[in-house]
């Protein structure tokens, strides 16, 4: 989520003729090759969304667009549209490759807008967008900033040079889109509060409302440790998850912990009051989340909760992308769930990997792997190996099936030198012996005969390029022709050597 504040207000007459542009009923103008330069470069901030109307995102994103355009032009903050069928061209210019891509101009220079596709995150976003980093706090305007956004922090200092203002002026440079940040010399606004400075407070609209840093330390307090404070305080013990702050949580470096409820639970708040002491005991080292278990059934499925019954408690390492559901035999209870915790963070449990079963023949020229078979196949010292794992829904991979399946042909006669291989990774986990983790689909690796290292592939999909690549990084000989004696000179490299990439599954 982005951040900004009560900006700086744009000219009115510029706003108005953004508002005449718009369409008939609507708050959003609706932008062409003939206006969009005058409009865009004449907005100090302006959000653009590149759509198409046969594209069914972009129609769930409209009301919500509508909404936003609407409650933002009381803040002079417009929202633009442009119809990527009647406007190619344009939206060729602007670099559109998928809808909606949406972006943020500020006086026409643009970059890809990350935030919410809800209209409250929207409103938020925007309006931290068109703030400073921080924002000057007066006893006029404290307690309405304190409650302009779900997370608020507020620097009370004597002197904007008295420490700790230049390191909290610091770490809102860095994190304008994370927090919404204030500073305020005003004695009264501090009266008011009952804040001695120097301090910082953190204004909260969930679990305890009101945070203050440390004050034995609050004057040496450095970004890193100004950035620590909020990143641990900027999330309710326990929230619902949903594609909307999914995000949040992936990119957190903690694992996550799911407890799957159906909405219509009459005991679902039961559930929650002892998660919220068992979330508390563990914070900073494990988040804790529940999930629409009928609206994320198959997000279940991903996390290896198999049969369809809630309560059900896994808890995702989101690093390694490995699972640990909670026993589906076992009840949903506070003993349970807190014997499950426990062994979790005392590292006493495996992880449960998905695997279909093995195929019964392996004729073709693609090799079917499964998860079971992984490490046997994958690891073979003796061949090189080139893998997709793809997804059966994935339109890049029915796109690319065919050219896969004519590369197995090609290498069919040296089998016993090179492994073209598929899995279906909706269906089979990446083991934990694997030093890298889906992220995207197609995911395609190379990995060299004798080799632990996995080379990715990110050249184009044709079946040109494909071999190509093959033939520059196989360690064997794929000729049939040349004679092969096996295992090749070993170039192992162990896979605690090798970086994973941080990767998430999306909601």
């Amino acid at each position: 989520m982005r951040v900004s504040s009560w900006g700086p207000f744009l000219a009115s007459l510029s706003i108005w003729t953004a508002s005449v542009l718009a369409a008939d009923g609507s708050d959003v103008i609706d932008l062409t090759s003939s206006n969009f330069d005058s409009i865009v470069t004449s907005e100090a901030l302006i959000l653009v969304e590149f759509f198409a109307p046969w594209c069914g995102h972009c129609k769930a994103l409209a009301p919500h667009y509508e909404e936003a355009a609407t409650a933002l032009k009381e803040k002079n903050i417009p929202l633009a549209k442009v119809d990527c069928v009647d406007q190619s061209e344009l939206c060729q210019q602007h670099g559109v490759q998928g809808y909606p891509t949406v972006k943020v101009f500020r006086h026409g220079s643009p970059m890809d807008y990350p935030g919410p596709r809800k209209a409250d995150g929207i409103i938020s976003y925007m309006i931290k967008q068109s703030l400073p980093a921080v924002t000057a706090v007066t006893e006029a305007n404290h307690a309405e900033f304190k409650q302009a956004d779900r997370v608020v922090v507020i620097a009370y200092v004597s002197e904007t040079s008295d420490a700790p203002a230049p390191s909290f002026s610091a770490t809102a440079n860095q994190h304008r889109d994370d927090y919404l940040f204030g500073l305020t010399t005003d004695p009264q606004a501090m009266a008011d509060e009952g804040v001695t400075p120097p301090a910082i407070v953190v204004y909260r609209k969930f679990d305890d409302p009101k945070l203050e840093y440390p004050s034995a330390s609050v004057v040496s307090a450095s970004v890193q440790e100004i950035e620590t404070f909020l990143k641990d305080n900027s999330m309710p013990l326990v929230d619902e998850v949903s594609a909307d702050n999914y995000q949040t949580y992936a990119t957190s470096g903690l694992d996550l912990a799911y407890l799957f409820l159906d909405p219509a639970d009459t005991g679902r708040e039961e559930h929650l009051a002892y998660l919220r002491p068992l979330a508390k005991a563990h914070k900073g080292k494990l988040n804790f989340v529940w999930i629409d278990a009928t609206k994320f059934a198959e997000h279940a499925k991903a996390l290896n909760v198999h049969e369809p019954k809630w309560p059900a408690f896994v808890i995702q390492d989101l690093t390694q992308q490995l699972k640990y559901p909670m026993d589906q035999s076992e009840d949903v209870t506070e003993s349970t769930v807190t014997a499950w915790v426990e062994q979790y963070a005392a590292g006493n449990l495996k992880p449960q990997l998905k695997s279909q079963p093995v195929p019964g023949g392996q004729d073709e020229g693609v090799f079917t792997l499964v998860g079971s078979q992984f490490d046997e196949v994958v690891f073979d010292d003796d061949k090189d190996i080139f893998l997709e794992l793809y997804a059966p829904w994935c339109g890049h991979c029915k796109r690319l099936k065919p050219t896969w399946d004519t590369l197995g042909d090609r290498y069919a006669d040296v089998k016993d030198r090179i492994t073209i291989a598929k899995m279906d990774a909706t269906e089979n986990d990446v083991p934990p012996s694997a030093p890298f983790r889906v992220a995207g689909f197609p995911t395609i690796k190379f990995k060299p005969a004798g080799s632990r290292e996995f080379l990715d592939y990110d050249g184009d999909r044709s079946l040109e390029s494909l071999i190509e690549f093959v033939e520059q990084q196989a360690k064997n000989p794929l000729d049939p022709k040349t004679p092969f004696k096996g295992k090749p000179a070993s170039t192992k490299v162990a896979a605690t050597e090798v970086e994973a990439p941080m990767a998430h599954d999306e909601l």
